[in-house]
């Protein structure tokens, strides 16, 4: 006899991203009775945030040793033999699939869908909306997400900023001078933190050039650049031709939010986004944000109040808001903007909204 209602939250990759940090902090801050949750993703490239929910509980099946050509067969038939009553699909293309396939399960689970970008290539987008009549309902992670073209015709839509674990980077925060120590951060320094994963939409080759130029102005800037991805060993030799001591590439880093608590300023150069979990995570910690103002980012950030937002692809705006944000009087007041922002994306209550909307889809 079942005493728990299953819900599987089907993802594409359990890599350090945005869409899966915003899954990962909401299962750990769901309630403890009531729900068993498993996650089922096809890659993870790194163990932390699968070492992270098994810790906590949660069941976590990965497909990442599975040949790369068998891994959709593979993921029908594991979450068939899961039986889930609900399923939450975060990634488009697997949940096209599982929408047809679920239907002939036994018992059927009822589908949700959660939508974390504002963009999908046009074949994906397709598909998605070919099948998205199946869901009962859809949840959109920002309002900016709500509007996008990709959201259209979504069933019974909802928005949900999902938030993150705003106690935690508060002590994170308080920690910072630690966490500048192990980086190497000298005394003095105005550190300027960027936290993405490698790939076109993040415009590395933007903020590689708006650093330069602050830099040059500015001797106090230190630039630290945490991630990895595809783009990896061409950011990596662009940053090493500049030559300049003050811009740091890190590669993969544990545990990220702590560095952008550290930081003094969060840069995200992005060309698109949905909502990025690192200015959530900046937000949390009182640290202000620079940032292209696409995706859902104006929906958090306020220009002069808790940061600056600037056109995406433009180097040379980015650089000076990124020197305006450095003056003291500037920093000041967005720092004191960003602290009082946190309730904005604090994650404690996501995850009771999350439990209630599984129990009203069930209903």
């Amino acid at each position: 006899m079942r005493t728990s209602v299953h819900v599987c939250e089907v993802i594409k990759t359990l890599d350090v991203g945005g869409a899966e940090v915003l899954l990962v902090e909401r299962l750990l801050a769901s309630p403890a009775a009531g729900k068993r949750y498993t996650v089922v993703c096809l890659r993870a490239s790194t163990g932390e945030l699968v070492d992270r929910l098994r810790s906590s509980g949660v069941q976590v099946v990965d497909l990442t040793t599975c040949p790369r050509a068998l891994r959709l067969p593979r993921l029908v038939a594991v979450v068939r033999a899961l039986r889930p009553d609900v399923l939450n699909l975060h990634s488009p293309l697997p949940a096209s699939l599982l929408r047809v396939t679920s239907r002939f399960s036994r018992p059927r689970p009822v589908l949700v869908s959660t939508v974390h970008n504002v963009r999908y290539r046009l074949p994906t987008m397709l598909l998605d909306r070919a099948t998205g009549w199946l869901d009962a309902r859809t949840v959109a992670v920002s309002p900016q997400v709500t509007r996008a073209v990709v959201s259209r015709g979504a069933r019974h839509l909802s928005t949900r900023i999902h938030g993150v674990d705003v106690a935690g980077q508060r002590r994170a925060a308080m920690d910072a001078g630690r966490t500048r120590r192990e980086w190497d951060v000298p005394d003095g320094a105005f550190l300027i933190v960027h936290v993405a994963n490698l790939r076109p939409q993040k415009d590395h080759e933007v903020l590689i050039e708006a650093s330069a130029r602050v830099v040059a102005r500015d001797p106090r800037a230190v630039f630290l650049l945490a991630g990895t991805g595809p783009l990896r060993e061409r950011v990596a030799r662009r940053v090493a031709g500049l030559r300049l001591d003050a811009v740091r590439f890190l590669g993969a880093v544990p545990n990220a939010a702590r560095l952008i608590a550290a930081a003094d300023l969060l840069v995200l150069s992005s060309s698109y986004e949905g909502l990025p979990v690192v200015v959530m995570e900046a937000l949390a910690a009182g640290v202000p944000v620079v940032s292209t103002g696409v995706g859902g980012v104006p929906d958090l950030v306020q220009d002069g109040r808790n940061g600056y937002l600037t056109p995406p692809g433009d180097p040379g705006a980015l650089a000076e808001a990124i020197l305006r944000a450095m003056r003291p009087e500037d920093h000041a007041r967005l720092r004191d903007g960003a602290l009082n922002s946190a309730d904005l994306v604090d994650i404690s209550r996501t995850g009771e909204w999350f439990d209630r909307l599984y129990d009203d889809v069930r209903a």
